[in-house]
């Protein structure tokens, strides 16, 4: 499913982003992705979605070799990997349901499959019933799930979560940990970046630790260690 073999991204001869990082994450896999500020997680997201180009290496997602992806088709690329961010980037001037439909309708979705499509969604990320809400009448919990709605409303393969729980109450920040476990058992395969120490040690999946560009860990079920506060 996501496959970087040996990336390094560099943007000038004094910042060297990623150092020769390889990775692979299996279909259906719930990764969590761990580092400190600079570290390298932003530029790898990026480099996931296409918003940035390695500088050597590998990197292929779903089949698709970066190498030979033309950019023409980064917006077909884009389909298959949703983001959800800290800051939710709703539209303000949009109600729930008007949200999570553009989503849809700037790839061309028609009025019968959207109607259809967004409902369904809604539901799934516990909306049902708040379609004409508009975001400032929401909860900082409930506006991160209608982000989360808008991110997997085209079926994408990969939903990537940047920091999702950074703005939110513990409270509220299970709840999302939740729906994207319910969102990996459905066949989606998430990556998750967090510096929450509670969700980690919950969670016991596959945590990967980013140091300075370089991955230091891979391990399986793995918590942090309160005594020295590394994986």
């Amino acid at each position: 499913m996501i496959l970087l073999d040996r990336v390094t991204k560099v943007y000038n001869r004094n910042s060297t982003a990623l150092d020769r990082i390889s990775l692979h994450v299996e279909p259906k896999e719930f990764v969590i992705i761990i580092g400190a500020s600079g570290a390298g997680k932003s530029t790898l997201l990026k480099l996931l979605t296409r918003e940035e180009r390695q500088t050597s290496g590998k990197i292929v997602i779903g089949g698709i070799d970066y190498d030979k992806l033309k950019d023409k088709n980064i917006p077909i690329l884009r389909r298959k990997i949703g983001v959800v961010f800290q800051d939710f980037k709703l539209l303000p001037n949009k109600n729930v349901y008007e949200n999570v439909a553009f989503a849809l309708e700037i790839v061309g979705y028609g009025n019968n499959e959207i109607k259809h499509t967004v409902p369904r969604v809604l539901d799934i990320v516990g909306l049902k019933g708040k379609e004409k809400r508009m975001p400032m009448e929401l909860s900082g919990g409930e506006r991160q799930r209608v982000a989360i709605a808008r991110a997997i409303v085209r079926q994408p393969k990969i939903l990537i979560a940047d920091e999702p729980t950074g703005n939110l109450d513990p409270k509220y920040a299970w709840d999302i940990i939740k729906i994207l476990e319910k969102i990996n058992r459905y066949g989606t395969t998430v990556l998750l970046t967090t510096h929450n120490q509670d969700i980690v040690n919950k969670l016991k999946r596959r945590v990967i630790t980013i140091k300075d560009g370089r991955i230091v860990s891979d391990r399986a079920n793995a918590e942090y260690n309160p005594g020295t506060s590394k994986i």
